[in-house]
């Protein structure tokens, strides 16, 4: 074999290579699960997307951090029992919430859905199945998963369901977004969270006040899960706490408004 085949060869190995390297650089740089990294409390942390790249995609995890407001977001797989007294307790402080629901939550609870869009909540599209939808790479699959969830809220509670619409497990790729944002969705992603979804283990008080108090910032986009025994129990003196240290709960239509700018 001549020097100049082999060359080439070699050549075209060392292109297969850097490009099957660039194509999984490139996939895991788009596809990814949403976490944030703290750097000191009362500041806001970093999440994988910078503010401005989410708000090309129709996309937030957090409001003006020069402003003292929070975002309460719920999220909802099953009912066991806590979110009649969480209901009473955003009634109490006259706090709006998103709560983000799956098709099952909607089939079973119509009552509770009902009562969370009468009071004056948003009804968000958790999905219909709560599927990894990074997995999802057919945009028609994608699409189906919103809208019947959709067409199920209009069935069972009436009227339309809000376009907000939160990853499951906060697993998302840019195709998924950009999908979502084509769809006329808005993703919202969160700035403040903890482990409170583990219904065998659930925290004490002192443990979620350890997380939510010291970590809360300006423009903080909340998630509480509404599963949490724990979060119904104290959510009466949190929001109390956060109202002493100057803060005042707006609805997630206004997280957006100011990202607009």
């Amino acid at each position: 074999m001549r020097k100049r085949d082999i060359f080439l060869i070699a050549l075209a190995v060392l292109l297969g290579v850097g490009l099957a390297a660039h194509l999984l650089l490139r996939s895991t740089a788009e596809t990814g699960s949403w976490g944030l990294s703290f750097r000191q409390d009362g500041t806001p942390p970093v999440g994988p997307a910078s503010a401005s790249q989410l708000q090309k995609l129709d996309a937030a995890y957090l409001g003006n951090p020069e402003e003292k407001v929070l975002y309460l977001t719920f999220d909802a797989g099953y009912e066991n029992g806590s979110t009649a007294k969480i209901l009473d307790t955003l009634k109490k402080h006259n706090a709006p919430a998103v709560f983000f629901l799956v098709g099952n939550y909607i089939e079973k609870n119509v009552d509770l859905v009902k009562r969370m869009a009468a009071e004056g909540h948003t009804v968000g599209n958790h999905t219909m199945h709560h599927y990894d939808m990074s997995r999802i790479s057919d945009p028609e699959a994608f699409r189906r998963e919103l809208e019947d969830l959709e067409t199920l809220y209009r069935e069972k509670i009436g009227g339309e369901m809000s376009k907000f619409y939160r990853p499951p497990q906060g697993i998302y790729s840019t195709e998924n977004l950009k999908t979502a944002q084509r769809l006329g969705y808005k993703t919202v992603f969160w700035s403040l969270a903890y482990v409170d979804w583990k219904n065998d283990a659930q925290p004490t008080k002192e443990q979620a006040f350890a997380k939510l108090l010291p970590r809360v910032h300006n423009g903080a986009v909340i998630l509480l899960h509404s599963t949490s025994q724990t979060n119904a129990a104290i959510l009466d003196e949190l929001l109390t706490k956060y109202e002493e240290m100057g803060y005042r709960f707006a609805p997630i239509t206004e997280l957006f408004a100011n990202n607009a700018g």
